[in-house]
């Protein structure tokens, strides 16, 4: 049984943008390392590449969490070549995993933020317990691919489901439920 934390008695309030501040890009990185590293051993000691020194990272911040705001998800884009984007690195907080919203907004403002830039294409390599999230997205499957040990999907992005965001610095804020005890 799922217990619910003092903290998820209340709405908790959500910002949903591009990391522009040191402060989130840190954020961002730890997270990163948290969850690719210490809690799935995908990769050992860092999960950093040369894909971070061009990529646009984004965040979900958790405005009323204890301890002031902090990065609970985050995702980074890029464009590998003219017009043809790719997502990456999908994280969120083990414990903010069933606020259902925050995956998918990340997924919003990522696809969003690359059809304002041009994208004709966006691609991701999703691991095979998350396809049943990106497809509700309007993602489809190209083929099944194995990456750093694990399955994964190549999935594509229905363009035409996303609006283009041309700001995601000023992103948006979601109401939702907070963490849950126990994580994911």
């Amino acid at each position: 049984m799922t217990h619910l934390t003092p903290q998820a008695d209340f709405l908790q309030s959500y910002l949903i943008c591009a990391a522009g501040e040191p402060r989130m890009q840190a954020g961002a990185a730890a997270l990163r390392e948290r969850v690719f590293v210490q809690e799935q051993a995908v990769f050992a000691g860092h999960d950093r590449d040369a894909i971070d020194e061009i990529a646009l990272p984004l965040v979900a911040i958790a405005e009323d969490a204890a301890g002031g705001p902090r990065v609970v998800g985050t995702v980074r884009i890029h464009e590998a070549a003219p017009g043809i984007w790719w997502g990456s690195r999908l994280a969120v907080a083990p414990e903010w995993r069933r606020v259902g919203k925050l995956g998918s907004e990340l997924i919003r403002l990522a696809v969003g933020t690359a059809r304002a830039r041009g994208a004709v294409e966006f691609h991701a390599h999703v691991q095979r317990q998350n396809v049943v999230l990106f497809r509700r997205l309007h993602w489809a499957v190209e083929a099944e691919v194995d990456l750093h040990g694990r399955p994964h999907a190549h999935m594509l992005a229905s363009l035409a489901h996303y609006t283009p965001i041309e700001d995601p610095a000023a992103g948006w804020r979601i109401t939702a439920p907070g963490p849950v005890e126990g994580g994911a």
